[in-house]
């Protein structure tokens, strides 16, 4: 996969030959950009916590014609993302070009409700997965010889303030900064980092009966086009992010949130 955008349209505009790791890839926004990252081309790997899921899902990409290979990990655990990068390594010949940090929880409560254990879970699962991943690709990535590209999957939560989601934003914030740090950091490397922060989309989580029914409608209020998003409409910003086409894009924060941090 080419560092730059010279060369053809066609050439600018895919990603045939990359390999990518996304986390969380077995259902909601996860479920898109392996699609999305697959159909563009690239071989990928993704990971979920649940392993007949998971295998429904490769079964599926199989039959679709994409080549995904998928393996279980729970990426709160330290162990679990080492063995992942180990799994990752072995697949991809000890290199990589692209990872996508999408794996992450949400915890509707208020803050004065939220116990010890919410906050160390979110933050396992959202924060230090994401720096600790992003940590052992980095060999990898180098080793790609083509300048790899990682995308951290954040939220409009982590600019606006929003209730019963405190610790989540605080995950999404820092995320949002460490986007900003690696980029720095990496670029010397020919490693570009990004983010997407996404708002509301049909998944799961929207669909969480914990949910007071009031925020939902005066979220909606709040949305320019009046809609919330699929999936489909985040994979799509990921997948550009990765190509060749965005070769001068690095340390930015892109919401795609049909107007909701304008608003």
């Amino acid at each position: 996969m080419a560092a730059a955008a010279g060369g053809s349209r066609e050439e600018r505009w895919t990603l045939a030959g990359a390999t990518a790791l996304v986390t969380g890839g077995s259902k909601g926004i996860g479920h898109a950009i392996v699609e999305e990252l697959a159909g563009f081309g690239a071989r990928v790997h993704t990971c979920a916590r649940n392993a007949a899921e998971l295998e429904e899902c490769r079964r599926r990409w199989a039959e679709d014609g994409l080549v995904v290979t998928v393996s279980v990990c729970d990426v709160s655990v330290r162990t679990d993302r080492e063995r992942l990068m180990d799994t990752v390594k072995a697949t991809f010949g000890g290199k990589l070009d692209i990872l996508v940090n999408n794996a992450g929880q949400c915890t509707f409560k208020n803050a004065t409700e939220c116990t010890s254990d919410d906050y160390a879970r979110l933050m396992a699962t959202n924060l230090e997965s994401c720096y600790h991943l992003s940590q052992l690709a980095h060999p990898l990535l180098l080793a790609s010889g083509s300048g790899g590209s990682v995308v951290h999957i954040s939220s409009v939560a982590g600019f606006i303030g929003l209730p019963a989601l405190t610790i989540y934003s605080m995950t999404k914030g820092a995320m949002n900064q460490l986007t900003r740090s690696l980029a720095t950091e990496w670029a010397r490397d020919g490693i570009r980092v990004n983010c997407v922060a996404p708002g509301g989309i049909k998944t799961d989580i929207s669909r969480d009966e914990t949910i007071d029914p009031e925020l939902v409608k005066k979220e909606m209020a709040l949305l320019p086009m009046g809609r919330i998003g699929e999936p489909e409409e985040v994979a799509s910003m990921v997948a550009f992010l990765c190509m060749p086409a965005a070769s001068y894009m690095s340390g930015q924060v892109i919401c795609v949130d049909g107007g909701r941090t304008i608003a």
